[in-house]
């Protein structure tokens, strides 16, 4: 334990983010260590102990990497009774927290985890300052008055176990105060502030529910009984930057909520399956919305994450399509790796029954979808089903409009297998690869150097059955793994496919890649070839428009921008686009 708490206190937790090397380290060695945490604690503590010593000695590592292995250091000392080393460990994460606001963990629930493993071990004294270090994280935030309702009782239910009637009586007086304060408007009216947008995002999800009343922590990353429909209020900054989630400092409890900065998830809100149906058929019964795309998040994330994406991605596209989140069982964790394998591959039959209410049952005309990761294991697992089940063949008209797999972990081999019987069930089809995803990189060193379905390059699939575009000049998170909506680019060509079901040779920036040896060529996008931002704008108004002819598209180009120059760069484009 000595040698862990040094390695923790070390100067690699205050070193900022921005300035240590992008290095991805995970690979199937960490993630074997989260599932030798499962079967066999004691040994993990030991496994855990040598890979953060020999991470401090190769030089300063990967903090993400580096956090997450010692987050797990401290579960399994949870797990084993070790109750002083998880005081000390969660203790020092929530300091590294605190430091590094781009790690976005919360400092406070940190500290609360340490509060609980004090008083799990009988230290009253360790407890109590473990809670007033709580107190301290949140003097200059905004928490809720319950929260620090319940902070103050705690402490006055120590100071009672402690005999210290004073403080006890200080304490007990101080959460009455803050119970008898009036809670702050989790979403703000309009006319109190105008630095926002609200987004509806509907969702449907198979997770367990947490017990936590706290929008950001409703659901947990456990598997629930069965599917739960409802409804998520996320608010996107007015000044959000395209393509970006941005988040405040501390996240989960949501105790900085400000919806001028940050894209925030306000509220939760669990329906039946009567009501959730008849509120979205609501969406279009005026018939200025007629479409919606469903979002599947990958691995290694939170519902909160992936509603707060989902609402991002609605904003960014512009695009007036209703947007729906299915959420599956990721335990949110980096080397949670495997347990998110085996939680998808149920939610794969959970999430073919709601696609096929969702086209009987939505009102909306066109369902698009996008499955980032390994969600796509849970979307091709139901396409496959629901094609099976609708019995779908060539000809037929199609259940869906696009479906666009975006950087799938999917075995590349089983894929093209897989869309053989899923092509008929919509019109198009779309693979976006990139060979600079470490991520990918990683999940096939873990699946004995099997190639997956969303690594490009010279491994990008070819196949009639789908379009391959190769994205490997876009990435702007370390991984590059998430291009698909943290890039401007991408963004526009999904407007594109949603808007027209362009084939490639027609949308902006692709290139074609011949292979001799295949069955069709695949695409390579071209970095800054597109005015993309100004594109996405012109796709939205077109379509809300409703422009179906070259010369509708030039008149309407003409009124919404008056630069001469960036119309002569969207007009072939769009175009292009109108030649059907």
């Amino acid at each position: 334990m000595r040698i862990l708490f040094s390695i923790l206190t070390a100067s690699v937790f205050l070193l900022p983010l921005a300035d240590r090397p992008a290095q991805a380290q995970t690979g199937a060695d960490l993630f074997g260590l989260y599932d030798l945490s499962q079967t066999d604690p004691a040994a993990a503590a030991k496994a855990l102990d040598q890979t953060l010593a020999d991470m401090q000695a190769a030089g300063v590592p990967d903090l993400r990497t580096f956090f997450d292995v010692a987050t797990l250091r401290a579960e399994v000392a949870m797990r084993l009774g070790a109750w002083e080393e998880a005081v000390l460990i969660y203790g020092q994460l929530s300091q590294a927290a605190e430091a590094n606001p781009d790690l976005d963990e919360d400092p406070v629930q940190l500290m609360a985890l340490a509060a609980e493993a004090a008083r799990q071990s009988g230290d009253l004294r360790a407890t109590r300052d473990a809670l007033r270090q709580q107190l301290n994280l949140l003097a200059e935030r905004t928490p809720s008055p319950e929260v620090l309702a319940r902070l103050f009782d705690s402490l006055a239910d120590l100071s009672e176990d402690m005999g210290d009637t004073a403080e006890a009586t200080r304490n007990r007086t101080a959460a009455a105060q803050a119970r008898a304060t009036p809670a702050q408007s989790d979403v703000p009216s309009r006319s109190d502030d105008l630095g926002y947008r609200t987004v509806e995002v509907y969702y449907a999800t198979d997770r367990a529910r947490s017990g936590e009343a706290e929008p950001a922590s409703f659901y947990s990353g456990k598997r629930g009984a069965g599917l739960e429909l409802g409804l998520a209020t996320v608010t996107v900054p007015n000044e959000h930057t395209p393509g970006m989630l941005e988040t405040p400092s501390i996240w989960k409890l949501q105790f900085s909520q400000n919806p001028g900065k940050h894209v925030v998830l306000q509220s939760v809100t669990p329906m039946e399956a009567d009501s959730y149906f008849g509120r979205l058929q609501n969406e279009f019964a005026d018939g200025a919305k007629t479409e919606a795309f469903v979002f599947v998040h990958g691995y290694n994330v939170a519902f909160d994450q992936a509603a707060r994406r989902a609402a991002q991605i609605s904003v960014d596209i512009g695009y007036p399509a209703v947007p729906i989140l299915y959420s599956w069982p990721s335990r949110g964790k980096t080397l949670a790796y495997v347990a998110d394998t085996a939680a998808v591959r149920l939610s794969g039959r959970r999430l073919s029954r709601f696609l096929d209410e969702l086209v009987e049952s939505s009102g909306a005309t066109t369902i698009h979808v996008i499955a980032h990761s390994m969600g796509n294991r849970a979307l091709t697992d139901a396409l496959e089903l629901l094609a099976l089940k609708r019995q779908v063949s060539e000809g037929d008209a199609p259940l869906l409009g696009q479906v666009v797999f975006a950087a799938p972990d999917v075995d590349a081999g089983l894929f093209r297998e897989m869309v053989r019987t899923i092509r008929p069930i919509a019109k198009r089809l779309t693979l976006y690869a990139s060979e600079q995803d470490w991520a990918l990189v990683s999940s096939r060193k873990l699946h004995g150097n099997a190639p997956r379905a969303g690594q490009g390059g010279e491994d990008t699939l070819s196949s009639p059955d789908f379009d391959s575009v190769d994205m490997s000049e876009l990435g702007e998170d370390m991984l590059a793994h998430s291009y698909f909506a943290d890039d401007k680019s991408a963004l526009a060509d999904i407007v594109t496919l949603f808007w027209r079901n362009a084939d490639p040779a027609r949308r902006c920036g692709l290139e074609s890649v011949p292979h001799p040896d295949l069955p069709v060529a695949t695409w390579q996008y071209r970095q800054d070839s597109c005015a993309a931002r100004p594109l996405i704008t012109a796709m939205a108004h077109m379509r809300e428009a409703k422009v179906e002819t070259v010369p509708q598209a030039i008149t309407a180009l003409s009124l919404t921008s008056d630069n001469v120059e960036l119309r002569s760069q969207l007009e072939p484009v769009i175009t292009r686009l109108l030649q059907d």
